[in-house]
């Protein structure tokens, strides 16, 4: 298949397209380069041997999309574009509401045109909100804290409502939990902008001696060591989650949803401990009162994945740390945008 990835440039979108390369899949990337670059898809094209073509434009242009697809036979598409701060979405929600719903309905308008049906969304367990049963199963309730939450939430929506009114429709919607590490060669990884909003590159970056110790938000939660439970996933089990359903998604209709988890708990504290023993180094870390809207744990049920995409986690958590590190030690300014 030839694979159309919104947002392909960036930390998860680039080592799916290495995944796919490597399967025998064509890859297109669309990228507006907000928070991306297109080094990733130079370096996954270095690393496969294969090319990796990336138009940089925005897919809520519906002009854009059109373009991409009248220049390419666009067989199936991962739509990971999106902004995706959390906190930023509260402070800006109309920005949130407008590019991430405006990017789904353009692909939605675009697809069938062409005669392109199958679509892999790139959704979050954000969606689950406030659930406190774990571990998370895909039919449970769902509710958001934020604007970033709840556009993931509609995009959700829309997709199921499009594929009900057209059945020979293809959706997979993939409830990310928190991916992590990077491509064992160490040549692409993540490359936030500013100081890091999730824990992992912030580690790394307090590792390279950029920021000075880990703020860890709160220690009195009801866990084993007090701080927030999360599941963690290695990037690249996630890009082969992303294969697995694309590849289903071609030969089903309809809409599926499947969590993208290793269905294993590990605190903030355990986190940093991995990192330390995994690469001989320490952590210096303060705790700093607790983040409104956090919760005290939460972690997938992945056995659906498991079970209908025959695809699970495979990489443990020091493998991920491992990773990671070796990602940030090579590449210390990132790609160096």
């Amino acid at each position: 298949m030839q694979v159309l990835l919104t947002g392909g440039a960036g930390y998860i979108g680039s080592h799916t397209a290495l995944c796919l390369l490597n399967a025998g899949h064509q890859v297109v990337a669309l990228d507006n380069l907000n928070n991306s670059s297109p080094e990733a898809l130079r370096r996954v094209e270095e690393l496969t041997g294969k090319k990796a073509p990336l138009i940089v434009g925005d897919c809520t242009n519906e002009a854009t999309v059109t373009s991409v697809f009248e220049q390419y036979k666009i067989d199936a598409v991962i739509h990971f574009a999106g902004l995706k701060a959390v906190g930023e979405s509260v402070v800006k929600p109309l920005d949130y509401y407008q590019n991430n719903l405006d990017a789904t309905m353009t692909l939605c308008r675009v697809m069938p045109k062409f005669g392109c049906k199958v679509l892999v969304f790139s959704s979050s367990a954000t969606v689950y909100g406030t659930n406190q049963e774990m571990p998370l199963r895909e039919d449970f309730p769902t509710g958001c804290t934020n604007p970033y939450g709840w556009t993931k939430w509609i995009s959700e929506r829309i997709l199921t409502d499009v594929a009900h009114a057209d059945p020979t429709r293809s959706f997979v919607l993939l409830r990310y939990f928190n991916p992590i590490g990077a491509h064992e060669s160490g040549r692409i990884g993540e490359d936030p902008t500013g100081i890091p909003n999730n824990l992992m590159p912030y580690i790394c970056q307090v590792a390279s001696g950029k920021l000075d110790h880990l703020r860890v938000f709160g220690n009195d939660y009801p866990t084993k060591d007090g701080t927030g439970e999360r599941d963690y996933i290695h990037v690249m089990d996630l890009a082969e989650g992303h294969l697995a359903a694309i590849e289903f998604a071609a030969k089903h209709e309809g809409v599926e949803i499947f969590n993208l988890g290793t269905g294993i708990p590990y605190s903030v504290l355990d986190i940093v401990r991995a990192f330390e023993q995994a690469n001989g180094l320490k952590i210096p870390y303060e705790i700093t009162p607790r983040r409104p809207g956090d919760i005290a744990v939460c972690y997938a049920d992945p056995k659906r994945a498991r079970d209908t995409l025959h695809w699970q986690a495979k990489r443990d958590l020091t493998t991920m740390c491992h990773d990671a590190w070796n990602w940030q030690k090579h590449n210390p300014q990132g790609y160096g945008k």
